[in-house]
């Protein structure tokens, strides 16, 4: 089942919006946030909240593997702190996309937020070097590389775009689907219209493997449905809980890229909090990033039976080594060339060995 925590407050759209109502959910997105930078203008407040009520931001709904972890890190706060401080989440995309929850954190709208990784490459290029393909070999490689030191410096390179890094939960490893054809073999991904998140890395990434990239925010079960798109790439955690079996046939375990979320708070908001109410933040989402890890890699083999039982054709042992040629091109483009970005490339490539 589900982690639920009943006392955790949330607040959020319906869980599957379709594609029209995207503009609605972004003006509103822009309207909260100048909205409340309006507000503090005519008051005379300070850019920040008080921590008593602490704002937290989802795209996704309850159930998922972001909303785990933002209802577990508001259980701990609360119990922490007595009942002082509550965390109130913004879920389903009532704020907009990714990466207007992004902008919104920047301008102090927002205090936190838990976000994939791919949109931050706009903000942060450095932290695209997390989903260099096929880096990771198992999950016990990703938690000593990102709990370690090189995980360390990569959510220190955050503070450059006015966010505090927190800690790493978890998307998990990223598999194909599509509604056309089996995937075996890279070329069998060619001409395929596939959904990517809004980031220069996974547009890339998809073109090196023949297929035709398509960004866009989330949710996406309308335009699976309508065949606005082939294809798409998540965790087998998205397809359950979104029910993507129903509106794709073929799976292919090609667990091309570890998708991590980033767990993140604006900067100078928390750093405005005394020390002992930033200890209390940091240490609880470092906790409830290890708790929702764990309980995302439980559900892994259930995940899978689910897709099968739901009649989806799974190529459990794709040829890997014909993606990994494809995209071996990538670590020599423009993207990684900025010469933070190549230090940082090479030294988790390095600590992943």
């Amino acid at each position: 089942m589900p982690f639920s925590p009943s006392s955790v407050q949330s607040a959020g759209c319906p869980s599957s919006p379709a594609a029209p109502v995207r503009f609605f959910h972004t003006v509103c997105a822009c309207l909260f946030a100048c909205l409340f930078l309006v507000c503090m203008l005519v008051t005379g407040l300070p850019l920040q909240a008080s921590a008593a009520q602490i704002s937290l931001a989802v795209v996704t709904k309850p159930g998922s593997a972001q909303y785990i972890a933002a209802a577990k890190f508001a259980e701990l706060v609360k119990e922490r702190s007595n009942g002082a401080t509550t965390v109130k989440i913004f879920h389903s995309g009532a704020l907009g996309t990714e990466t207007e929850m992004l902008q919104q954190i920047q301008l102090g709208a927002v205090q936190m937020g838990i976000i994939t990784l791919g949109p931050f490459d706009t903000f942060v290029p450095e932290v695209k070097v997390v989903a260099f393909p096929f880096l990771f070999k198992d999950h016990a490689t990703v938690d000593r590389v990102l709990d370690g030191p090189v995980g360390q410096e990569i959510l220190k390179t955050l503070e450059s775009a006015g966010f505090k890094g927190l800690a790493f939960s978890e998307n998990g490893f990223r598999h194909l689907t599509n509604s056309r054809q089996p995937v075996h073999t890279a070329m069998d991904a060619g001409g395929l219209k596939i959904r990517v998140m809004e980031s220069t890395f996974h547009k890339e990434l998809w073109r090196a493997l023949g297929a035709n990239p398509t960004p866009m925010g989330w949710p996406i079960y309308s335009e699976l449905q309508q065949h606005t798109i082939d294809a798409q790439e998540n965790p087998l955690w998205v397809l359950s809980v979104y029910k993507l079996y129903e509106v794709q046939k073929y799976l292919s375990l090609t667990g091309h890229v570890y998708s991590t979320h980033i767990d993140i708070a604006n900067l100078g908001w928390f750093n405005s909090l005394p020390a002992d109410q930033q200890t209390l933040i940091a240490t609880a989402m470092h906790d409830a990033a290890i708790f929702q890890r764990a309980y995302n890699r439980s559900q892994e083999a259930a995940n899978l039976e689910e897709m099968r039982a739901n009649g989806m054709i799974v190529e459990e042992h794709p040829d890997l080594q014909s993606f990994r040629d494809r995209v071996a091109k990538l670590r020599d483009m423009d993207m990684y060339a900025a010469p933070a970005t190549r230090a940082l490339l090479d030294k988790i490539l390095e600590a992943a060995k």
